[in-house]
């Protein structure tokens, strides 16, 4: 993440290490830095999507979804016990319960799945199940950190819920561009 007015380059990495939100230095392969860097990659991966114009419903929920990450990477970089806690913004239930009612509203206009299907469909929808499936590793990464750490568990729901989501975004995206979704037979 960038903040604006920072230099670029500050060197203080420059011997593998990193500063926390709080100000803690840890080293880079910190769980908890590969955790918000995979949520960063996902913001990323979310704003290609976004980039392949999805129908305007599609991408104003991305917009939405990636401003939520950039409080959800705050909220990974901030841990719990940082005396900076109290002052930034967590994922809430609140925001779980939005997503769940997109994914609601998404599946209502959708078919019935009776068999897999292959995820994509068109270069927008793709980028959208790329998403889904660096949420899952973000989410398997949470998981993880939570045995050592404490996570708000709004955070680590939020990213089971968010690939669902996507999941239901990218049926959603093919559904309004009459892409077809190709089914696995077994």
């Amino acid at each position: 993440m960038y903040f604006a007015n920072m230099k670029i380059y500050t060197k203080t990495g420059d011997i593998g290490t990193t500063s926390l939100f709080s100000g803690d230095r840890v080293e880079k392969n910190n769980a908890r830095i590969n955790l918000y860097g995979t949520v960063d990659e996902l913001i990323a991966i979310i704003s290609l999507a976004i980039e392949f114009e999805p129908p305007q419903k599609i991408k104003s929920d991305l917009e939405t979804v990636n401003k939520k990450l950039f409080v959800l990477c705050a909220d990974f970089a901030t841990p719990l016990t940082a005396t900076k806690n109290a002052t930034i913004k967590r994922i809430s239930d609140e925001d779980i319960f939005e997503l769940e009612k997109l994914i609601d509203e998404y599946f209502s206009f959708l078919p019935e799945l009776k068999s897999f299907i292959f995820l994509n469909g068109n270069k927008c929808s793709a980028f959208i199940n790329q998403a889904r499936t660096v949420c899952r590793r973000a989410e398997r990464i949470a998981v993880e950190l939570a045995k050592s750490e404490t996570l708000t568990e709004a955070s680590v729901r939020y990213l089971n819920r968010l690939s669902d989501y996507l999941f239901a975004a990218m049926r959603y995206t093919n559904y309004l561009t009459n892409s077809n979704e190709v089914k696995i037979e077994f």
